[in-house]
């Protein structure tokens, strides 16, 4: 493939990813904040954003570790949260499968929930796509999304309690899920799986530590998938 396909691949992944920029930058700095508040060292906040890199989880365990929950409850909390990267990365294997091994490693590592709807989003839209085509495009969907979720982790961790409240950072996290989410929910098993998981979750919001999050993350995915078996369907 010629060199200029590739690139004018990742600059269209530039482009497609950009909006993210704007619930990403506000997310990143109010888990800094929360982060620092909480008792972690600049340094540890960030290690923790560049070796987790997955908002939800990180503001699970975080939430968690300010109740003093046991770490096991800590860790297996995070992994029913990010359990829906082992369903990204069945998805977009047959698009990026292929790859060398240490291009698989870094799509990987940047397959969070952004880059997965962005990229599978525009698979379907061109499946014609050489897989070079495809990981070019992912690293430039990448690169709006993840270098500024360290920097701006960085600046809410320096900053920390010197950020008034009326700003209203937390308006991020339900706004990106919702703007994720709700574009995927295209078939009646996806339906099925979300509604579980929300009935479940206010079912079992009673349970210390957030165990209601194991409950409704495992049952969604079981209805979801006992759906697609009933119904004959698939995503």
């Amino acid at each position: 493939m010629a060199a200029g396909t590739a690139m004018s691949s990742y600059w269209r992944g530039v482009r497609d990813g950009l909006p993210f920029l704007a619930v990403i930058g506000p997310f990143a700095m109010l888990f800094g904040v929360l982060a620092t508040e909480a008792g972690l060292a600049v340094h540890e906040t960030m290690g923790f954003s560049i070796v987790v890199i997955a908002g939800a989880a990180q503001f699970t365990a975080l939430q968690l570790i300010n109740e003093n929950a046991p770490t096991l409850v800590v860790i297996a909390s995070a992994l029913a949260v990010n359990l829906r990267m082992a369903m990204y990365s069945a998805s977009i294997t047959p698009h990026l499968g292929r790859l060398p091994l240490w291009k698989r490693a870094i799509a990987a590592y940047f397959l969070v929930d952004q880059t997965y709807a962005q990229t599978v989003l525009d698979y379907e839209k061109h499946p014609d796509q050489t897989t070079t085509q495809k990981f070019s495009y992912f690293l430039g969907v990448v690169t709006p999304i993840c270098p500024p979720w360290y920097a701006f982790t960085l600046l809410g961790a320096l900053l920390g309690e010197s950020i008034p409240a009326s700003l209203g950072l937390d308006f991020a996290l339900p706004i990106a899920f919702l703007a994720m989410i709700g574009p995927m929910l295209r078939t009646p098993a996806h339906r099925i799986a979300a509604l579980v998981a929300v009935v479940l979750a206010l079912a079992f919001a009673w349970l210390p530590y957030n165990a209601g999050l194991l409950v409704a993350g495992l049952g969604g995915m079981m209805a979801g998938a006992k759906a697609e078996t009933r119904l004959g369907l698939t995503p």
